[in-house]
């Protein structure tokens, strides 16, 4: 999770979100002479570059049906357009949302129209189950993921690391790697723990690894108590990268940069380190913010791996109608398809879970490399934070976040900060967070 502004717009959103009328129209978005002259109005998260890519899709939508589609970009403040739009009775035909709890909140208000047989078998032919799995709500389909990110990526300066260094496969191997490198005088690892969200992304990429993707499954749900065992030894082994000696200005250090600040560290004219933990997303914040060049001097590997299996953790905009005007089920049905992905794919900044996306039509070889450990991953799973109630897992300084940061700081206390927070998740899912 990039931004906690989506998270705490839930419960806005949540208390004043209306039921949309009607249901799906099964002869709705057709395609034909029908379309024409039609107008489509989709809302989503994406600006600047993204929503210029975005647009050049649906551009292709346009010229094949005659119908005129209005992008609207949100940005961190879909959740309160959307609560607004549904509470005046006038909500978008498509929107894009970050957050899986946010789907199943407005599926269950009402507010969204499931997709239609042809787009099902359309996502059932073109993703892996896991991700229809993401879109669905008690059984019912109600979203697409259409644009996901890698968050089982690590990233290293080559320049720095020189020509003869191999990328750490496994995590005993990566905390191998980090000791020598410690042991040279380097501080190797850039964290930025300033961001609650970095360490939480940590830690599911552990957790994934050693406790599987059913028990990561339980407890996203709280079917299993942060005090579990398997919580505690994801935590320990977490620990072991997290050592003071492996991170500029030590654990301290850490807990005072934020994610671009730990970038820097690493890509900067001044760099502190060598490697930097973070989503595919890192590609973006070091093309703002340093001269390096991603694929030449940054370069990427997965996360290393624990478990006996590929495992990648997911962030993604899901799409979803709030309408059954004519021409939105056909939108959805082409947003589905591999096309649409291909289009953006093809400009940059973009990985699709379609697995009929071909990778020669990403643009460079770090794209393909991210977009293939993503669509062939044996293990996926959705940022667990972005599963939890808001009040639980995007709160800037609180719950799932602050433990983190709280573990960072001082380890010893494992047993305090788990019982804690415990009994924070236990208020937010009697709550009704879920």
């Amino acid at each position: 999770m990039r931004s906690g502004a989506l998270r705490r717009c839930l419960p806005v959103l949540v208390a004043v979100v209306v039921v949309v009328a009607g249901c799906a129209n099964p002869e709705a978005g057709r395609g034909g002479p029908g379309l024409s002259g039609r107008s489509i109005e989709v809302l989503a998260v994406w600006s600047d570059e993204e929503q210029a890519a975005f647009e050049r899709v649906l551009e292709v939508f346009e010229r094949r049906t005659g119908t005129t589609v209005t992008y609207v970009s949100g940005g961190d403040e879909v959740p309160t357009l959307l609560a607004t739009r549904l509470a005046g009775g006038s909500p978008p035909d498509v929107a894009g949302i970050s957050q899986p709890a946010l789907v199943r909140t407005l599926a269950r208000a009402g507010s969204l129209v499931p997709l239609d047989a042809a787009t099902e078998s359309v996502i059932d032919a073109q993703f892996a189950p896991v991700w229809k799995g993401l879109g669905t709500v008690d059984g019912e389909l109600f979203g697409l993921v259409f644009k996901a990110a890698n968050k089982s990526t690590v990233w290293y300066d080559a320049e720095q690391l020189g020509p003869g260094f191999t990328p750490p496969r496994t995590w005993d191997a990566f905390t191998e790697t980090l000791r020598k490198l410690s042991d040279t005088g380097d501080t190797p690892l850039s964290v930025g723990g300033a961001d609650g969200w970095v360490l939480t992304d940590w830690f599911e990429n552990v957790y994934l690894q050693t406790a599987g993707g059913q028990m990561y499954d339980r407890l996203a749900d709280h079917e299993i108590p942060w005090t579990h065992p398997s919580v505690r030894t994801a935590l320990e082994t977490l620990g072991q990268a997290f050592r003071p000696e492996y991170l500029p200005g030590g654990v301290s250090g850490a807990l005072h940069t934020e994610f671009t600040e730990s970038v820097v560290d690493v890509f900067g004219a001044d760099p502190q380190a060598s490697i930097v933990y973070e989503a595919d997303f890192v590609a973006g914040a070091i093309a703002e913010s340093t001269s390096a060049t991603v694929g030449r001097d940054a370069r990427v590997f997965p996360f290393p791996r624990i478990g006996p299996v590929r495992s990648v953790v997911s962030g993604g905009d899901t799409l979803v109608a709030l309408t059954d005007e004519p021409g939105t089920a056909e939108l959805m049905r082409f947003l589905a398809s591999s096309e649409a992905a291909s289009i953006w794919a093809q400009h940059g900044g973009f990985v699709s879970p379609n697995r009929q996306v071909e990778l020669g039509d990403y643009p460079d070889d770090t794209t393909r490399q991210i977009a293939d450990e993503l669509v062939n991953a044996e293990n996926v799973r959705f940022d667990m934070s972005d599963l939890m109630p808001t009040a639980l897992g995007g709160i800037r300084g609180d719950g799932f976040w602050r433990a983190m940061q709280d573990y960072l700081a001082d380890p010893s206390r494992i047993d305090r900060i788990l019982a804690d927070l415990e009994a924070e998740a236990a208020a937010a899912y009697d709550g009704g967070g879920r």
